[in-house]
């Protein structure tokens, strides 16, 4: 699956699974765009792709809940490459609460980070990708998307409106070879799971609260970082040329629904 020449675009991409995926990438031949708020995080880790390939490497400190720096982001690519083939909408962590004590403000900042940063993203990226009818477009949810549990909003509720925005896209832009699908993560090591552990079991060791959330997956274990980043490469090569349209659970089997 090499990706030489391939210009590629990802948000999140400073730490977790963002970073994961830029690297696979990178090591696939792929020139990279890297997207974070975090700018001594995004600088360490575009720093660390550049050391281990030769493929050019950008970076760029941005609030993606924010147009205008969104608008920066995309014009300063502009400038350097002149759009971008893939695209990897993988910004926004985990947020979750019981429905009667969210405020209007959580909600809308979800729906801006998760939501409305793919819908500004892609619809940049989508016209450089028409002219050239050549795209890929993967948004990265979770399984809560399909099967929402108790105390899971907003998240559950706006990656669930990201696979219904995946397959909107899917339908309007197969014709000119853009394919679009959603990656519905379910527990895979990551970042994340450090303040998972911080805020629902401090007194467990760390390995011993790892063992006991992958004990109650079908796998009997987490997921690894390289095999959500392997099936980002399939989809954004041409192996994964017939693939759209789909949301695909990343889960050891977790998720109730297929």
């Amino acid at each position: 699956m090499d990706l030489k020449g391939r210009r590629v675009l990802i948000t999140g991409a400073s730490k977790g699974l963002g970073f994961e995926a830029a690297r696979e990438l990178s090591n696939r031949g792929a020139s990279i765009a890297m997207i974070a708020r975090n700018t001594e995080a995004l600088e360490s880790a575009s720093k660390a792709i550049q050391q281990a390939r030769s493929g050019e490497v950008l970076h760029y400190s941005c609030d993606v809940s924010k147009p205008n720096e969104i608008d920066k982001v995309c014009r300063a690519i502009d400038a350097e490459w002149g759009g971008i083939d893939i695209l990897v909408n993988n910004a926004g962590g985990s947020s979750r609460g019981r429905f009667e004590t969210l405020s209007d403000e959580q909600w809308q900042a979800d729906f801006d980070v998760k939501l409305f940063s793919t819908i500004r993203f892609s619809r940049w990226a989508i016209s450089g990708m028409k002219e050239r009818r050549w795209g890929r477009i993967m948004n990265v949810v979770n399984t809560l998307a399909k099967s929402p549990e108790a105390g899971s909003a907003p998240t559950s509720v706006t990656r669930a409106a990201g696979v219904a925005l995946t397959k909107v896209m899917a339908n309007e832009f197969a014709a000119h070879n853009i394919l679009v699908n959603a990656l519905c993560i379910g527990r895979i090591e990551s970042e994340q799971w450090k303040t998972f552990h911080v805020r629902d079991a401090p007194h467990m060791p760390y390995d011993e609260y790892l063992k006991e959330q992958g004990s109650k997956i079908p796998m009997g274990r987490l997921g690894y970082p390289t095999e959500f980043s392997g099936l980002v490469a399939l989809l954004a090569s041409d192996s994964g040329g017939y693939i759209t349209g789909t949301a695909i659970n990343i889960d050891g089997g977790l998720c109730p629904t297929v």
